[in-house]
């Protein structure tokens, strides 16, 4: 099975100050040693843009180069493009949910979701439960 990795479970990985850096390292741990059903990891470069900028905020330049470098060279994490397509679909999203606080951002990660078949994010972002996808841990 397929698990897109979001901003919110990066962040709680790196940040030891973030509140659930605790409950991110065990699932990632779980992940590690096969005790989920998830063999395939996936971002985009929009969840990277956002990982490298609040990493930077939050914890320092080195920390934001560091994991960029760890998930750019990784083996196992694949990264998704957001293309011009998926933008325009995005966009109708963001437009026609003027009820939910989904960023842009959130909004091309369902898309890429759906086109890439993965109904499961690691996250701790409430707006993908909102949007019907589910979510780990």
């Amino acid at each position: 099975m397929r698990l897109f990795i979001d901003t919110t479970a990066f962040i709680a990985l790196e940040d030891e100050n973030d509140e659930n850096h605790k409950a991110a390292l065990s699932y990632r741990e779980k992940i590690r040693q096969g005790k989920t059903a998830f063999r395939a990891l996936y971002t985009s470069n929009y969840i990277l843009d956002e990982v490298i900028t609040l990493l930077r905020l939050r914890i320092s330049h080195q920390a934001a180069v560091t994991l960029g470098e760890t998930i750019k060279q990784s083996k196992v994490i694949r990264i998704l493009r957001v293309t011009a397509p998926i933008e325009e679909k995005s966009w109708e999203i963001f437009k026609k949910y003027a009820d939910k606080d989904f960023s842009f951002t959130d909004c091309t990660s369902f898309v890429i979701m759906e086109q890439e078949a993965i109904s499961t994010a690691f996250t701790f972002d409430k707006h993908f439960q909102q949007f019907g996808l589910q979510t780990a841990p």
